[in-house]
């Protein structure tokens, strides 16, 4: 799923709202998301899972086309992890 299909889908089931109020609310929720781990925070959707922002040590890396040694630096990666309700459901454990 998309973005604007999951725009559609609430709109589909919240028909007292408008299309653009909807596209206000879900681009908030992305937004303070976004903000929340540029700030290295955790964000937690029970039962969804977790965002969280992991930390990768500079390393030297190799160029698999050319078996040349290069520099990786360091840097900052998102993280989810799944919560327990959405793992069950995934695996058929409802």
């Amino acid at each position: 799923m998309i973005r604007s299909e999951l725009i559609q889908k609430i709109a589909d089931d919240n028909p007292h709202l408008y299309q653009r109020d909807v596209e206000r609310i879900v681009g908030t929720i992305f937004d303070e998301i976004t903000a929340a781990m540029s700030d290295g925070n955790r964000v937690e959707l029970r039962g969804f899972g977790a965002f969280s922002v992991k930390k990768r040590d500079a390393r030297v890396g190799r160029n698999p086309r050319t078996g040349e040694t290069v520099h990786v630096e360091e840097k900052h990666v998102p993280f989810f992890k799944t919560g327990k309700l959405l793992r069950d459901r995934l695996n058929g454990n409802s």
